[in-house]
């Protein structure tokens, strides 16, 4: 099982290796989610969840905090480009997860 490792994905945002997919923006726009909100989670938050058979790229959730926001991202990441791409982001709501935000019910 592929898994990315989080330091690939901090650093890729630090060199600014990152896209950023339409309906990431798309649904960021509508949740009032920035990029700023994004790239903070990116780079302070860790990975709760892994996609290995994503296409093209596996992919992962990461759960992070920017001032007193809970976030979700998913992220894909290219090891031979090493680019972080932004698939979605979203608070996460407690129907669909458990007390600490992370696993799904």
């Amino acid at each position: 099982m592929l898994f990315i490792k989080i330091e690939k994905i901090k650093s890729a945002i630090s060199d600014g290796n990152i896209e950023w997919q339409k309906h990431a923006l798309e649904r960021m726009l509508e949740r009032g989610i920035s990029r700023n909100n994004v790239k903070a989670v990116l780079l302070t938050g860790d990975v709760v969840d892994a996609y290995p058979d994503d296409k093209p790229y596996s992919s992962c959730l990461v759960f992070g905090v920017d001032g007193a926001e809970i976030y979700h991202v998913v992220v894909a990441y290219d090891d031979k480009s090493e680019t972080c791409f932004i698939i979605t982001a979203y608070r996460p709501d407690l129907r669909y997860f458990e007390a600490d935000l992370k696993p799904r019910k």
